[in-house]
């Protein structure tokens, strides 16, 4: 099998009017999406499409409709909605595919192209490669009737079913004693979080709900709060809340910030989730998968409450394999799958939910703490004492061979003699953005500027190896705590 050309880990994304970002691009995937995808099922396939706030979206969206209709698949467009939102709706109305317009946490200049099968969820390689072999071949329409072209169906009051379905899973659930701020990124979230909480009776407070189409995720969302969660912390106590609840720009992630202002990530969720279901005897494979990079400290949690943990590589997609095998036995029926990442992309599979919600995630983890009588988040996070870890994105202008690097073999060497509390690292290169990403994480013989130092100095080193800028970004994430590294600088 060969390596897909525009696909990535996550879909298809670029910088918005550059290849493939663009809307002669989108007719051709449209197009050839609609002839592979309808190969199995029937001459006129259904297709779910949405999208997040960003302005460039509707451009994409409407040339991909384009070549889809071309294809003869109906197309039901769904407005601005979740990420997750169109992969529950592919499940519940039983179409064939769903497509969402949206780059998540990234910068409102990017843009990208996901789809999901029938199931809800991502396409496997082998339909990816034949969904490429068609875009460079044209379109071939000579030949064709009116009645062989699609139709597009207005599809937006159907939310309501994604809205209920959040809202109904939590039968007898009331949050009316809970006041919580919400911060929805200007995303896709900006209707749907407040909605479905006000629906539940919490008292909310919803920041960054008012999408311009230029401002999704800008200094918002749970990017932005992972590296300033202070920014955050100041709205709680101004408005009493009894904590934070902040998603990306098309929610399928969510983080949370205490009461006390403190960073509750994807790691602290992962191991209230798991002892809450095992509580309950709800923890399919009394299992919790996440990546490697998740911090040591939710392996040892999950090893203490008598809780099995698996680590893949870096991925959604790698945690989803695991999940999905697992929900597949018999003896798991009735159970979550629970998996997910750092970032707070938490996935909750289970007959009807194949990827991660960060409004599902974020109403469990409500419950988890309401059943717990604890009245503190921060009680509950603190449960999870992280080891010394942190996290450097730099920016890199192309992606040589890290084996080539010379200089950097030689300080890697260098930082593991110098640190002997050292206990994992992680050096890759982003699999959706231009990105060098180290992850190093000791025991508590360092700390956090340790570590720091070396990050610095091996993403100086990369972005010299592949001709980046000397000026150019580098961000340094406590993930023990929360907040950027300062510069050495």
């Amino acid at each position: 099998m060969g390596k897909c050309k525009y696909f990535g880990t996550d879909g298809i994304r670029g910088h918005v009017g550059q290849e493939p970002m663009v809307p002669g691009f989108a007719l051709k995937l449209g197009y050839g999406a609609g002839k592979v995808l309808s190969r199995n099922t029937k001459s006129h396939p259904t297709f779910l499409i949405g999208r997040d706030t960003r302005q460039s979206g509707e451009m994409l969206q409407n040339a991909l409709t384009a070549g889809l209709l071309a294809s003869g698949s109906t197309v039901v467009d769904l407005g601005v909605i979740t990420t997750p939102g169109v992969a529950f709706m592919v499940n519940k109305l039983h179409a064939d595919a769903g497509v969402v317009i949206s780059a998540s946490h990234n910068p409102v200049d990017e843009n990208g192209i996901k789809f999901f099968n029938q199931q809800g969820m991502k396409l496997n390689e082998e339909i990816e490669l034949a969904i490429e072999a068609l875009i460079d071949n044209g379109m071939p329409l000579d030949g064709m009737q009116a009645r062989d072209f699609g139709r597009s169906i207005d599809g937006t009051d159907m939310r309501e079913l994604y809205v209920d379905d959040l809202v109904d899973e939590h039968k007898g659930l009331r949050l009316d004693e809970l006041s919580v701020v919400l911060d929805c990124a200007n995303g896709a979230a900006s209707w749907y979080a407040p909605e479905v909480f006000a629906r539940l009776g919490a008292n909310i407070v919803a920041v960054n709900a008012s999408p311009t189409g230029s401002n999704i995720n800008y200094l918002a969302g749970s990017e932005h709060v992972r590296s300033y969660p202070q920014t955050m912390a100041a709205l709680i106590r101004q408005y009493n809340a009894h904590f934070g609840i902040i998603f990306d720009g098309d929610a399928d992630r969510v983080i949370f910030v205490d009461e006390k202002g403190d960073l509750v990530d994807g790691d602290h969720m992962l191991a209230i989730l798991a002892d809450h279901l095992h509580q309950q005897g709800r923890l399919a494979g009394n299992l919790v998968v996440s990546t490697e990079m998740a911090n040591g400290a939710l392996t040892g949690y999950c090893a203490d409450h008598g809780i099995q943990f698996k680590a893949t590589p870096v991925g959604d997609k790698y945690i989803m394999e695991e999940l999905v095998q697992l929900c597949a036995l018999p003896s798991e029926e009735g159970k979550f799958g629970l998996g997910g990442e750092q970032s707070g992309h938490v996935i909750l599979m289970d007959a009807t939910h194949k990827t991660g919600d960060g409004i599902r995630s974020a109403l469990y983890m409500v419950k988890a703490y309401l059943e717990s009588g604890t009245g503190s988040l921060a009680a509950m996070g603190e449960r999870i004492h992280k080891y010394p870890q942190l996290v450097a994105s730099a920016y890199v202008a192309s992606k040589p061979d890290l084996e080539t690097m010379g200089e950097l073999k030689k300080t890697v060497l260098a930082m593991i003699d110098d640190l002997p509390g050292l206990t994992r690292k992680s050096l890759r290169y982003s699999g959706t953005e231009p990105k060098f990403r180290v992850m190093l994480e000791a025991d508590t013989r360092q700390t956090e500027d340790q570590l720091a130092a070396y990050a610095w100095q091996i993403c100086r080193i990369v972005q010299a190896a592949s001709g980046t800028p000397a000026d150019a970004a580098v961000e340094v994430l406590n993930v023990t705590r929360g907040g950027l590294m300062p510069d050495p600088r």
